[in-house]
């Protein structure tokens, strides 16, 4: 096993390499970047980066808009190309793409991921900021989406074709179907003082006076919080799990092995969690990785704009739109590498679900 996480680790290498360069390439070919978004900001093109011009990289965002002003570069007789040679070197851009993206990689490869262009605030700082939110709406909906989805599938194979079946297949196909975001919108209407009940909050993952609360009395204002947020993604992602655990748990009690085992006299929650659990369970397994770190990073975008919640989702959305370079890529490798780890956990999880497997004798 230690040579098969070994070779699997240095994989990895590779993998975050090829999807680095994949993605500074694509970059290199967007229309726009961050010199052509401030030079439309001092124009008076661009508004929306106007708040994030006033610290960027070495304040360079205050003093040259302060420069351009003073100079009177702007307006029909456009802007002096010794400014924009400036802002280029301030970015960064004066220096061939290849030097670039070298020097990225010996960064990255220390986790420095360098100063935001429009705020001002080395990276890893704003990722830290943001992780606790991304951390709890992704491990939440995760650990409760499985929770559900697991003993309702195996609930539904059990009853294949009954009305429990047919009921609850009902449930899941309406909640697969709307999304996440409307759930949200629903929640807040009801729950958070939209139309009719002011139980829950609407915004924000703790209170303003939550440094002064009691170490209980912080848990609950926390769940008290999160409660709305991680219920809407619960109730727009279990549906594919459920499903594909009943037809796993299916597929496996018509197999002939399960018939035998009947017939040697064990009951049926000795068939079924003695030995159809632990075959059924290792595809719903394999979907696990994807599911969270699609949770973590990308699923709660829409929800951390309805609940006010500045996680990794937006802080993502925000930079790309910001042409953010530093924050986008930074952003891309930690999902990269937290691919790639959970991956490799998922894969040690199925020798624990099931100790016949052997990772030594297979090629990665």
């Amino acid at each position: 096993m230690a040579a098969y996480i070994a070779r699997r680790l240095l994989l990895m290498i590779p993998t975050v390499f090829g999807i680095l360069l994949i993605s500074f390439v694509i970059v290199q070919f967007a229309p726009g970047g961050p010199v052509e978004r401030v030079l439309a900001q001092l124009q008076g093109l661009d508004q929306g980066s106007g708040s994030r011009v006033g610290g960027g990289a070495g304040d360079m965002g205050g003093a040259l808009a302060s420069q351009a002003a003073q100079s009177q570069y702007r307006g029909s007789q456009g802007l002096d190309p010794k400014f924009i040679e400036e802002l280029n070197k301030q970015f960064g851009f004066d220096k061939p793409p290849a030097e670039r993206f070298w020097k990225m990689l010996k960064d990255y490869a220390t986790f420095d991921f360098g100063t935001s262009y429009f705020s001002g605030v080395p990276v890893l700082t704003l990722i830290k900021r943001k992780l606790p939110v991304s951390i709890s709406l992704g491990l939440w909906m995760t650990l409760i989406s499985y929770a559900i989805s697991i003993p309702l599938g195996i609930a539904k194979a059990r009853r294949d074709g009954s009305r429990f079946d047919a009921w609850t297949s009902g449930v899941v196909i309406v909640g697969y179907a709307i999304p996440s975001f409307l759930f949200a919108v629903l929640l807040v209407v009801l729950f958070a003082g939209g139309s009719f009940w002011q139980i829950f909050p609407s915004r924000g993952l703790w209170s303003d006076n939550w440094a002064e609360l009691s170490p209980l009395g912080k848990i609950l204002d926390y769940l008290w919080h999160i409660a709305l947020p991680v219920a809407a993604l619960v109730l727009g992602s279990f549906a594919t799990s459920t499903f594909l655990t009943k037809n796993s748990f299916l597929e496996e009690i018509r197999k002939q092995y399960v018939q035998t085992a009947r017939m040697k006299g064990l009951t049926e929650n000795g068939v079924l969690y003695g030995h159809v659990f632990r075959n059924a369970m290792m595809i719903v397994i394999a979907g696990f990785p994807g599911a969270f770190v699609a949770a973590f990073f990308t699923g709660s975008l829409l929800i951390e704009n309805i609940f006010s919640l500045d996680g990794l989702g937006l802080l993502t959305y925000e930079s790309v739109m910001n042409r953010d370079y530093p924050v986008v890529f930074a952003n891309i490798y930690i999902l990269a590498l937290l691919g790639l780890v959970v991956n490799l956990l998922s894969d040690l999880t199925y020798t624990w679900v099931d100790p016949r497997i052997d990772f030594e004798t297979r090629e990665v």
